[in-house]
């Protein structure tokens, strides 16, 4: 190794990129290569999310139609063949609370679930859920199973 092959180690300098703006004599002055007039010309310029050069841009040029419920609750479905595989497979016993179906990752901590009626039960259980179609109800009760409402 000698002077005319020195050289810094790979990655440590990084090219600094044209230094503009820096007087007449840089060849970059003027301008700063920003060209002339125009928003993009301008300090603190930035371009706005969906900005399309002025024209219409395509979330103002797109029909907009229906209407969305604020108030709109949405449940998970548990259908009771699901409930009386879980039964068979020995995953659950005699109680289907809301802790257990977040376990199984049937729903989420946070969401509703509700007990449809699509199946058979044949077994004696205790149903915890937050709403119960009819059908359900009455294959539930019919089985000698309960069902609470949360």
């Amino acid at each position: 190794m000698n002077l005319s092959n020195l050289q810094p180690a790979e990655g440590s300098v990084k090219n600094q990129g044209k230094r503009v703006g820096r007087g007449q004599g840089s060849g970059k002055g003027g301008t700063a290569t920003r060209g002339h007039k125009g928003a993009k010309s301008r300090s603190g310029y930035s371009k706005k999310v969906g900005f399309e050069g002025g024209q219409m841009p395509l979330q103002r040029r797109v029909p907009k139609f229906g209407f969305t419920n604020i108030n709109r609750k949405e449940y998970q479905a548990i259908n009771l063949d699901k409930i009386q595989q879980l039964i068979d497979d020995k995953v659950i016993s005699n109680t289907l609370d809301h802790e257990t179906v977040v376990s199984l990752g049937l729903a989420g901590k946070n969401e509703l679930f509700k007990v449809l009626g699509r199946g058979e039960l044949k077994s004696k259980i205790t149903v915890s859920a937050h709403k119960f179609s009819a059908s359900a109800q009455k294959a539930i009760e019919a089985a000698g199973g309960e069902i609470v409402t949360l």
